[in-house]
């Protein structure tokens, strides 16, 4: 997955292949006579001034033909794909262009994440430009309790941009040769090129022996890239996106609550989380990046009721009075957030705390109801008594592994290892006894969900990316035709 190599400083590529894909000075700076003729033209769309400025070459290679007729036999993928491209895609172009690169880079989210800011691989890549944690912390992409730059449109451009300039750079200004680093990492490219020059071999791009994945990754870019430039002739029906900002990024100067910032701004909090993926709580993160983006048209009205805003109405607050047997832990858990964060917020140097005594807890301005003196002690007792429910004793099996146990109960290796104090070497003995506890964060979730008016569970399922034909099953809705706001239905989420 793109930006999942491990950055090295090799000897850059002495005397690579010409590569006829670099933009020139007067690529970069059209002439007089061709900024009359692009202001006749009057692009509108962002599709069309991509398909006018692709430049690289698209071989007649085998691959590159191959997943060219995929995207034509396939228009409804690219037709989803462009849709979700609209509110990123104009952002993106400016940047690359700015840069200098060619535009052909702002297509690699299509294939790194079908242009879905949370996709998350199996590589543990994120982000529409798939960014593994020690990549993004290379170019300076923060990520912690309340913020993932890695899906944050923003953060996330700057750093795959900077990555694949480096990479130009390191791989001797051959872009085909950057690409394919960009997926598999500089040291792969490099030594596939050594290999080929101690054997006489062609160092071209084509000629090189690279894992199979990234001798495709290349290709299916150029064919992209060539379907996009040419979608008029296959008339291919790509979402529209006027060529115009339709977002803007607004300093907002502290941590706000997003509901807080919906109101002000007119949309909805979905809305909200949406343009801003890379916030992964409810509310933006106290040490920052402190900038929320918007709606371009919603800027004015929400830049207005921010300065009118009482600063200490920014986050709500609850005042939680601490009871007998709490720890910092579990009142953490009661609300969603870390023991560091109930530290930071209350000058407390450690976990030591002490009944009767009073903590101020972020929350979430939502209009739940909240007492402010103290959760009742019986809240705190059911979710103590949910968690010894959850907890399984399995006797371990002939041919049972680790691994075919957590498989078994949908948890971690890691957690079972963590929860019986093994090492995660262990060899385990038929009979022996394994403390399992099988709704923990890293399988399923249940969550209620109270239908709202204009609901359908077609919408619903997007929501939560679950299938109808689940929905169906979860509820016993098999023979009912409607669902209706205030009904509650149970939904199984993966709590990752």
């Amino acid at each position: 997955m793109g930006g999942c190599q491990t950055l090295t400083a090799p000897t850059p590529v002495e005397n690579p292949p010409a590569d006829t894909t670099k933009i020139t000075q007067s690529e970069k700076h059209p002439t007089a006579a061709e900024e009359v003729e692009q202001e006749i033209a009057q692009i509108t769309d962002v599709w069309q001034r991509i398909g006018q400025s692709l430049s690289m070459p698209v071989p007649d290679e085998k691959l590159v033909n191959q997943y060219r007729d995929w995207y034509l036999k396939n228009p409804k993928h690219l037709a989803i794909v462009s849709k979700r491209a609209a509110p990123y895609m104009y952002y993106i172009v400016e940047e690359v262009e700015r840069r200098g690169l060619p535009l052909e880079i702002a297509l690699l989210p299509i294939i790194e994440s079908a242009f879905d800011p949370h996709a998350y691989s199996g590589m543990h890549a994120s982000g529409l430009w798939q960014l593994t944690a020690p990549t993004a912390k290379t170019f300076g992409v923060q990520t912690n309790w309340w913020y993932d730059g890695r899906r944050d449109v923003i953060a996330s451009t700057d750093a795959a941009l900077d990555l694949l300039e480096y990479l130009y750079a390191k791989m001797g200004n051959n872009w085909l040769y950057a690409i394919a680093a960009y997926n598999t990492g500089e040291g792969r490219v490099f030594n596939a090129i050594k290999r080929n020059k101690s054997k006489g071999k062609p160092v071209d791009f084509w000629s090189l022996r690279l894992p199979r994945e990234t001798s495709r990754y290349v290709p299916q870019l150029l064919a992209l890239a060539d379907v996009i430039k040419h979608a008029d002739k296959h008339k291919l029906a790509l979402h529209p996106i006027i060529n115009e900002p339709s977002i803007e990024v607004v300093d907002i100067g502290s941590q706000l609550d997003l509901n807080l910032a919906a109101n002000m701004a007119g949309v909805s909090v979905d809305e909200i989380k949406q343009l801003n993926s890379g916030l992964r709580s409810w509310a933006t993160p106290p040490q920052g990046p402190h900038q929320l983006m918007l709606p371009s048209h919603k800027v004015e009205q929400f830049s207005k009721q921010l300065s009118e805003l009482d600063p200490a109405s920014r986050i709500n607050w609850l005042r939680y009075q601490i009871q007998p047997g709490d720890s910092l832990s579990v009142i953490a858990r009661q609300f969603n957030i870390t023991p560091s964060i109930i530290r930071s917020n209350n000058g407390l140097a450690n976990n030591n705390i002490i009944a009767g005594k009073h903590l101020l807890i972020p929350v979430a301005a939502n209009g739940d109801a909240l007492d402010v003196n103290h959760i009742a002690l019986t809240d705190k007792r059911t979710l103590e008594q949910t968690e010894t429910k959850r907890k399984v004793t399995y006797q371990v099996r002939s041919g049972d592994s680790l691994w075919k146990i957590a498989r078994r109960f949908d948890v971690k290796v890691a957690q079972l290892t963590q929860w019986n104090n093994l090492s995660a070497d262990h060899t385990l003995s038929i009979g022996q006894r394994l403390q399992v506890y099988p709704g923990s964060p890293s399988g399923m979730r249940t969550v209620e969900y109270k239908v709202k008016s204009g609901d359908s569970l077609d919408r619903i399922a997007n929501k939560y990316k679950v299938s109808v034909k689940n929905l169906i099953k979860w509820n016993s809705l098999e023979n009912k035709k409607y669902i209706h706001p205030g009904q509650t239905l149970t939904l199984r989420l993966s709590s990752t």
